[in-house]
């Protein structure tokens, strides 16, 4: 799903984006649930930033990448937890283009985003370029989810993958 987002675009450096789990629903500014075997997720756009709230059987999962005052924790480039039963996966990277580029992988993204069935995407009134896109699918009881996060007067690109899933018992004698 593509929507044009009705606000301006305030998080509009890559540097101020932070990482936090655990946070409460923040006012979104298009939302998506879905269904994915028993898993309950829900894509939500705030501003140039993203939540996903996951709920299943097992527990729940709220993962955010905004812009948050006070937040202590910036961007960061790999996350392992437990999260009860599930382990928590977390990469982020931060890519640098070229204008022209830029302007191609925001279209190729936005296209591949639009169509799909678990994608959400908002781009922002007066910047063509300027979105945020998420895209979710389940594979083998896992959850995955990537993420872009587009800042074209920077030419950066802040991509994040996200995978929750039932911890795997260590096998002893391997």
């Amino acid at each position: 799903m593509l929507t044009t987002l009705q606000t301006a675009y305030t998080d509009t450096r890559a540097a101020d984006l932070a990482w936090a789990l655990g946070r409460e629903p923040l006012p979104a500014l298009a939302v998506l649930d879905l269904e994915l075997d028993g898993a309950k997720l829900q894509l939500r756009l705030l501003g140039a930033s993203h939540q996903v709230l996951l709920d299943e059987e097992r527990g729940t999962c709220s993962e955010t990448v905004a812009c948050m005052p006070g937040s202590s924790t910036p961007l960061p480039l790999g996350v392992a937890k437990r999260l009860g039963d599930w382990d928590y996966e977390f990469a982020a990277r931060v890519e640098t283009l070229s204008q022209g580029s830029f302007a191609g992988r925001a279209q190729e993204l936005l296209a591949l985003v639009a169509d799909h069935p678990n994608g959400l995407a908002g781009t922002f009134p007066g910047s063509p370029h300027a979105f945020t896109a998420m895209l979710a699918q389940r594979v083998e009881g896992q959850v995955w989810w990537r993420t872009w996060h587009a800042y074209p007067q920077e030419g950066q690109l802040v991509v994040t993958r996200t995978r929750v899933g039932v911890r795997v018992a260590a096998t002893a004698g391997l």
